[in-house]
């Protein structure tokens, strides 16, 4: 099956690897952290703040590739603490209320200053 590289400017660049790439109905998006586009820095010093500019960023990178996230089947996220998992579950609530789709969360194994999330999934298309 061919592959296409999904690229945006809403959600941020990579130089190493790809935002996304979509095999058939299926869109693998690499592990995207809470940095804001606009400023180029992490979204705030929170969980929260940087789980939600993430999840943003996901969207961003979802919407490219003709998907939204009601239509993300797994989610992994790395987190670099793990006292932060109630405030990203908090955050996960709010952008999956309804379906809340498998999720598995590890420890982040670079120490990148100020990153405190990133979130990869997979979502499956109609």
């Amino acid at each position: 099956m061919p592959r296409q590289v999904i690229s945006t400017p809403d959600a941020p660049v990579y130089p190493t690897y790809s935002q996304a790439v979509k095999v058939d109905n299926t869109i693998y998006v690499a592990g995207t952290t809470g940095v804001d586009v606009t400023t180029g820095t992490f979204a705030g010093p929170t969980i929260q703040d940087q789980a939600r500019q993430a999840l943003r960023n996901c969207q961003a990178i979802l919407r490219a590739a003709g998907a939204e996230l009601s239509d993300v089947v797994m989610v992994h996220t790395l987190l670099m603490r793990p006292e932060d998992a109630d405030g990203l579950t908090e955050v996960f609530n709010e952008f999956f209320p309804d379906v809340r789709p498998p999720r598995c969360v590890s420890k982040i194994g670079v120490d990148r200053p100020g990153l405190l999330v990133s979130i990869a999934m997979v979502a499956v298309t109609d």
